[in-house]
């Protein structure tokens, strides 16, 4: 089983306004197989919380207008740092950079099948999330 087709659009459209956006190090996964809930998932990063708002608000915006589809939930946005935006077939997830490092989704999801999400922003290599150590503390202390 992989994603359907227009769980594959909806990813690339999320990922176009998440870079319209200044997002970086976008990244998707196919994670139909291993999951069967979802058919996959972004992730984007940001380097602030007023980023990680603003990138949330043009994805819902533009899967709204572009594929006529709504959240059916949202979490974490009353606080910035990492929100997810869960659209049914897909979620998005929107990371502030220390939390995208701190939990290395990358890293979990490294063996699932990567949707080409032709933007500029798109991680070539997973491999090439930042390990900094400043980065990488636990974004709760």
């Amino acid at each position: 089983m992989t994603a359907a087709p227009e769980s594959v659009q909806a990813l690339r459209i999320a990922a176009r306004a998440a870079a319209d956006k200044h997002a970086t190090q976008l990244n998707a996964y196919d994670v139909s197989e291993a999951m069967g809930l979802i058919d996959g998932f972004l992730l984007a990063s940001a380097a602030n919380e007023r980023l990680v708002d603003a990138i949330v608000d043009e994805v819902e915006d533009q899967l709204r207008e572009q594929a006529g589809i709504k959240p059916v939930r949202r979490e974490g946005k009353a606080e910035g740092r990492w929100v997810l935006l869960d659209f049914g077939d897909i979620v998005v997830h929107v990371q502030h950079e220390q939390e995208r490092v701190f939990y290395a989704l990358d890293r979990l999801w490294s063996d699932a099948p990567r949707i080409p999400l032709g933007v500029e922003e798109e991680l070539v290599d997973p491999e090439q999330m930042p390990d900094s150590p400043e980065l990488a503390q636990d974004p709760a202390s």
